[in-house]
């Protein structure tokens, strides 16, 4: 049975427990913190679990000459790409007051943490979970000291090998038990075929004690969906108040309306993976009743006949008789009491069969 642990005060996740579904704003929100509050809300209201932002120390993510870098594209906020993502990102105490808007609306809030330093702040704001970020999840200097923080952590798999990820379980779980790996391809947006749901079987087979679950950045609901019937325990998909609006992300985001579809048909199939037990349930004796063959005789059969496959056959019969698939069983036994022709065999006439086949 897969690991099972609390990944938001309250919340467990894998085993039998419902999806984790995590809302990524990442930074969708334009650099403005109403619209972050705004999505933070709306998060809540469509059903996510977490509503999840991405934190950077700039100085600390990239060299000198990747931020002074000229930035000429649509989705800029800046000259260089420096000023670019300087306007998309939030202070300290701005995530201090995100957070604590989360918790007023009663939503888990956590981040990616986009370098050690970004860890060790999130680490001190005393978020729930962290999240490695596919950029993240080969750096192994990165990953150690993430596992050592003792939080539960998600790692997305985005750009990288099975053998780097034997390695990335590996790492993790020497310091920290309690995480989840998600199968993720990092395109935006992602074509289905690119996609490779099948890893999660695979990731399901190389690390049977841990949860398994997955990032999309595909357009629409139906691909996450069906990680989840797959058995994805973790849902991540971004999330926009509007696809129009500058940004790499918004094309491959969902907007309320779709937010809410997916996590009312996450939880439609998860109430549609039942038990794995297959036996007639409850639901069916109707059908059962009405439709459900059983055996009649196609002669009449005095008391005492020792019975013959060829004195049987199978109808909709009233009243029910002996199940249908229970001919073969009746071979060689005796009735005990006289059968019309065209008549229900019925259970007790049958010497020494068990109705319910427990003797």
């Amino acid at each position: 049975m897969p690991l099972t642990f609390e990944l938001c005060p309250g919340r467990m996740i894998g085993g039998d427990h419902p999806c984790f579904i995590i809302a990524e704003i990442g930074q969708n929100h334009q650099g403005d913190i109403e619209i972050a509050k705004k999505m933070i809300k709306m998060a809540k209201d469509q059903g996510a679990d977490c509503a999840k932002f991405q934190k950077s120390e700039l100085e600390h993510k990239f060299n000198k000459k990747a931020l002074e870098r000229e930035y000429n594209s649509v989705h800029s906020w800046g000259k260089t790409y420096g000023d670019h993502k300087r306007h998309l990102e939030f202070s300290h105490d701005q995530y201090r007051e995100l957070k604590k808007y989360a918790e007023e609306v009663g939503i888990c809030f956590t981040a990616s943490g986009m370098d050690e330093m970004a860890v060790e702040f999130l680490h001190e704001l005393n978020v729930p979970f962290l999240k490695v970020g596919s950029g993240d999840t080969n750096n192994f200097p990165y990953l150690e000291k993430t596992a050592k923080k003792g939080r539960p952590m998600v790692v997305s798999s985005g750009m990288q090998s099975m053998e780097t990820m034997r390695r990335v379980y590996k790492t993790v779980k020497k310091h920290n038990p309690n995480f989840t790996i998600l199968q993720c391809t990092s395109a935006y947006p992602l074509e289905a075929e690119d996609v490779n749901l099948r890893v999660i079987t695979e990731y399901q087979k190389e690390f049977p004690d841990i949860p398994i679950g997955y990032s999309g950045h595909e357009s629409g609901i139906s691909i996450s969906v069906a990680a989840v019937a797959m058995g994805a325990k973790v849902i991540e998909r971004h999330v926009t108040l509007d696809k129009t609006w500058k940004g790499n992300d918004h094309e491959a985001s969902l907007e309320p309306s779709e937010l809410a579809e997916l996590v009312r048909s996450i939880r439609l199939v998860e109430r549609a993976q039942g038990t794995g037990i297959k036996q007639m349930l409850p639901c069916e004796k109707p059908c059962h009743d009405k439709l459900g063959k059983s055996l009649v005789a196609t002669v009449k059969i005095p008391k005492g006949t020792v019975l013959t496959q060829d004195m049987l056959t199978v109808k909709v019969a009233e009243p029910m008789g002996v199940a249908a698939e229970d001919i073969f069983q009746m071979v060689g036994k005796t009735v005990t009491k006289d059968v019309e022709e065209d008549g229900s065999l019925l259970p007790e006439v049958v010497d020494g069969y068990c109705k319910k086949r427990k003797c």
